[in-house]
């Protein structure tokens, strides 16, 4: 049964309705196509037995739902939840304390690595989901009866996915390695909101000189703060490739910056001076450490060992490769490696140098860099 909450006397009553309940599903609609911020449209909740479909465009007092989620006693069934709480947190000033992902608890019980929800669904349960309305317009009103349907749908899972993959983390004793892997999820949505080292992220930025490093630098700041003050994306206000070849050229007059494939005449008329002051005020700024140039061949072999040894103790421990060491992880690691034969010098990421990983991961790459040589 679906219970349609539209105003904010329902949602209250809600509230009250749910307070003493100890765990509840949750997914949220929204649309991110033309913004930099997600527009939250639809909150559903489940206790297990019926659905609520919160219309967040008729109500402006999320007060009870702020302490009914927030609430750490109360543990929250998310699917892939990263995207969740950005927007429930920016949207809502809501941050949900107590989270069981599914996503993170298939992976640690090897059902499957970052799996979608209908995925998911389908090997769990052999049901097969109709997902056909995953990109509909979530802020047109009315509603249709399959958005309804498919929004019901996203919650209606949740509860038995908690109950079998918690079961089976506690047979294989692994709530440790899932509370770890929760605590790192949260880490990581904090760290989204930090793009102070956007720059780095441009493809091909390594190729840039320090000043033009700078200026790159410098632009990405400016876009971002631009980008967050209009609520456009970014690529609406500058495009990466853009930025990378404004750097590179460091123009300093407004007849410089025509003939840049993907900025268009009225873009470069709308931001073209602000660029160039951005540009100018570089000079003076600390200059940008150059970033490392890609792997060389004989490091990329070194690599394809660290891959090869982790695909070894992912089979022992029965646990998906991809979930143990990503690929930014294990290429830090072995540049640390190849700048100093020191093994103290050695960066390991946080999560390497504790719990299960450090036990069974970290030897594993350990073992590789010993043997990094003859590799080479």
């Amino acid at each position: 049964m679906n219970i349609w909450i539209d105003s904010n006397q329902k949602l209250q009553q809600m509230c009250a309705q749910l307070i003493e309940v100890a765990t509840l599903a949750i997914d949220t609609e929204f649309i991110r196509t033309d913004t930099f911020y997600p527009k939250i449209a639809l909150i559903q909740i489940s206790n297990g037995e019926q659905c609520w479909l919160i219309d967040v465009l008729s109500i402006d007092q999320f007060g009870s739902l702020k302490q009914l989620l927030e609430d750490p006693g109360r543990i929250l069934i998310f699917h892939a939840c990263a995207e969740d709480l950005e927007v429930l947190d920016h949207a809502l000033d809501i941050r949900p304390a107590s989270i069981f992902d599914t996503q993170i608890a298939a992976g640690i019980v090897n059902i499957g690595y970052c799996m979608g929800y209908a995925r998911l669904v389908m090997q769990m349960f052999e049901i097969e989901l109709d997902k056909q309305e995953t990109r509909s317009d979530w802020l047109k009103r009315p509603l249709t009866d399959r958005q309804l349907d498919y929004a019901a749908i996203d919650v209606l899972y949740l509860h038995r996915m908690h109950e079998i993959l918690g079961s089976t983390m506690q047979d294989l004793q692994r709530e440790d390695w899932f509370a770890e892997e929760t605590q790192a999820m949260f880490d990581m949505a904090a760290g989204r909101k930090d793009t102070s080292d956007y720059y780095l992220r441009i493809k091909g930025a390594w190729r840039l000189q320090a000043k033009s490093l700078s200026a790159l630098r410098r632009l990405c700041d400016w876009r971002e703060d631009t980008a967050r003050v209009l609520d456009k994306p970014r690529s609406h206000v500058i495009k990466d490739t853009v930025l990378l070849e404004l750097a590179r050229r460091l123009p300093t007059g407004e007849e410089q910056l025509h003939g840049i494939e993907g900025w268009y005449p009225r873009s470069v008329k709308r931001y073209g001076q602000m660029v160039l002051r951005q540009i100018a005020a570089s000079g003076n700024d600390t200059p940008a450490e150059a970033i490392p140039e890609p792997l060389t061949k004989s490091a990329n072999n070194v690599m394809k060992a660290m891959r090869s040894a982790l695909s070894e103790v992912a089979e022992e421990q029965n646990i998906p490769q991809e979930f143990l060491s990503n690929k930014k992880e294990l290429e830090a690691i072995l540049r640390s490696a190849m700048a100093s034969k020191d093994k103290s010098q050695r960066q390991w990421p946080a999560r390497l140098n504790q719990g299960w990983r450090q036990v069974s991961v970290k030897p594993a790459i350990q073992a590789v860099l010993e043997n990094m040589d003859s590799l080479q």
